[in-house]
C-alpha cells in the first residue's frame, strides 16, 4: 500500500507536466459573484481555452464556459465566464486547453457568495491584502544583491484561506527592457505570474487589483507616460476585475461589494499630475472625473465599512516620498473635507508603496474615525529607514519593517459589524491585530 501511494505521488506531477505543456500560467480566479465568476489562464501559443465546472457536492451537474481562442496580441491570455452559478454553492472547476484536461496538484475551487440579504446577518469573511511583489530575473535586474526575496509568503496567505485578495499596486515590477513595448510588459507580467508558490492562491481565491507606478511604467510615472494606454491594456489582460475605469475616465478604477462591505479600487497613475510640477493648475492624483465618481459613491454607500484601495499612502503626517498630501495636499484635504461634510462613517483606506506596514488613524471634527492600513512589502526590498519615519497618526505598535501581508476579517451582526485587521510576516506569524467597530 505504501509503495502504491509513493508511485501515485510521483506519477501525478509527471502527468500534470505532460498535460500542461500548453499552459503558461493559471488558472486564476478573477471576480466571483452570486451568478457568475471569471476564470483566467495563459497559454504558451495559440490555443482553445475553456473551463468545466460543477457543484462540488454534485459532480454530475457539469457546466462549461464558452471557448476563448488565445492569441499573441493579447498575451495568449483567456478570460472565461462561468455564468451558471447559484448563490452559496461551492464549485470545483477544471481547465481545458484544446479540449484536454489540465491536472493540478492543488485545489481549483471557489464558492459563489451567499444570498443573505433579508434572510440572515451578513456572513463573516476575510480578505488578504498586500503590495510590492518583485520577482528576480537576474539578466534584467540591477547588479548586486537581488531586490526580491523568496516567495513563501504566498503559501502563508493561501494557508489562511481568505475569501478574496486585493493587490494594492506594484504587483509586478516593470524594468528598463519592459517599459516601452507591449512585448516587454507582457514578458514581465508573465514572468511574475509564473511563480510556483503563487499558483494555489490564484486558483482558489478571487483576485482583485489596482496598480502603482511599477506595474504602470517607470518609477514615479504619471499621466504624461506616453505608453499608459499600453500599460492599461496589459493590466486588463492579466487581471480579472469586474470593471476597468469609470464612465468618461479609462483606467483601472473599479468597485465591488463582498457580502455587506463596499470596496473601491482607485487609479492613482493614469490621470496623475507630475509630482514636482509647482505651477500645474489643479494638481491631482486621480483626475476630476474619477474623483467625482468616487466621492459620490461614498455618499451612496450604506455599507458598514467602505474600503478604499489606492497605490500610495493617504493618511500620514510624513511628507517624504509619494504620500498623497506631500504633492497633492489640496486634493487630499478636499477628500477629507468631503467625508467630514457628508458625515461619511467607517472609511478604511488600504494603501501600499512604502515598503513597510503601519496603521494610521484620524478622527475628524464630527467624531468619525478614518484609518489607513499601509501594507508593504510582499517580496520587494524593505525600507531600511522605516523605524525613523515620523507619523503622528500611526497607531502604536503597528509599524512592521519585514516582508508581510494583512488580513481583514469582517464579522458580527448586521448592525454591529467588526473589522479585525491582522498583519503577518512571511512565515504566517502574527505581528499585530487591531479591532475596529463600525460606527453607527
Amino acid at each position: 500500500m505504501h509503495r502504491l501511494i509513493l508511485v501515485t505521488l510521483i506519477l501525478i506531477p509527471a502527468l500534470a507536466a505532460a498535460q500542461n505543456k500548453l499552459l503558461r500560467n493559471g488558472p486564476m480566479l478573477g471576480y466571483v459573484d452570486m451568478k457568475e465568476a471569471l476564470l483566467w489562464a495563459q497559454t504558451t501559443q495559440p490555443a482553445k481555452v475553456s473551463f468545466e465546472y460543477w457543484p462540488t457536492s454534485n459532480p454530475q451537474e457539469k457546466h462549461t464556459t464558452e471557448t476563448v481562442n488565445t492569441q499573441k496580441s493579447t498575451g495568449f491570455t483567456a478570460k472565461c465566464i462561468a455564468d451558471e452559478l447559484e448563490p452559496g454553492t461551492a464549485y470545483t472547476y477544471q481547465l481545458r486547453i484544446n479540449k484536454k484536461k489540465q491536472i493540478f496538484a492543488y485545489p481549483t475551487t471557489f464558492t459563489a457568495p451567499t444570498l443573505w440579504q433579508y434572510r440572515t446577518d451578513p456572513p463573516a469573511f476575510s480578505v488578504a491584502t498586500g503590495s510590492c511583489n518583485y520577482v528576480n530575473e537576474a539578466v534584467y535586474d540591477r547588479p548586486g544583491k537581488p531586490y526580491g526575496s523568496d516567495h513563501h509568503i504566498f503559501s502563508a496567505i493561501t494557508a489562511q484561506k481568505p475569501d478574496a485578495m486585493i493587490w494594492l499596486g506594484d504587483n509586478t515590477y516593470l524594468r528598463e527592457p519592459d517599459w516601452n513595448t507591449m512585448t516587454g510588459m507582457v514578458h514581465r507580467y508573465t514572468q511574475t505570474r509564473a511563480l510556483p508558490e503563487i499558483q494555489p492562491l490564484l486558483a482558489s481565491t478571487p483576485q482583485y487589483a489596482t496598480w502603482d507606478d511599477h506595474d504602470y511604467g517607470p518609477n514615479d510615472s504619471d499621466g504624461t507616460w506616453v505608453h499608459k494606454q499600453q500599460s492599461l491594456d496589459v493590466f486588463k489582460m492579466f487581471w480579472g476585475n469586474p470593471t476597468f475605469g469609470v464612465e468618461g475616465a479609462p483606467g483601472v478604477a473599479t468597485a465591488f461589494k463582498l457580502n455587506d462591505v463596499d470596496f473601491f479600487l482607485l487609479d492613482n497613475r493614469y490621470y496623475r499630475t507630475p509630482d514636482y510640477c509647482k505651477s500645474c493648475p489643479d494638481k491631482t492624483q486621480v483626475g476630476a472625473t474619477q474623483l467625482s465618481w468616487f466621492l459620490q459613491s461614498l455618499v451612496s454607500s450604506t455599507a458598514p465599512f467602505k474600503v478604499v484601495s489606492i497605490g500610495g499612502q493617504f493618511l500620514t503626517t510624513n511628507e517624504n516620498n509619494e504620500t498623497y498630501q506631500h504633492f497633492y495636499q489640496a486634493e487630499h484635504d478636499s477628500i477629507l473635507a468631503f467625508i467630514e461634510r457628508e458625515n461619511i462613517k467607517n472609511v478604511i483606506f488600504l494603501t501600499g508603496d512604502r515598503h513597510f506596514t503601519e496603521l494610521s488613524k484620524v478622527t475628524n471634527q464630527k467624531g468619525n474615525v478614518l484609518y489607513d492600513l499601509t501594507t508593504s512589502s510582499l517580496t520587494a526590498g524593505i525600507y531600511a529607514e522605516a523605524q525613523k519615519e515620523q507619523n503622528t497618526y500611526r497607531v502604536d505598535g503597528t509599524l512592521v519593517a519585514v516582508h508581510n501581508f494583512a488580513s481583514l476579517n469582517f464579522s458580527g451582526p448586521r448592525k454591529e459589524r467588526v473589522l479585525e485587521i491582522k498583519v503577518f510576516n512571511a512565515d504566517g506569524k502574527e505581528a499585530w491585530a487591531h479591532k475596529i467597530k463600525s460606527q453607527q
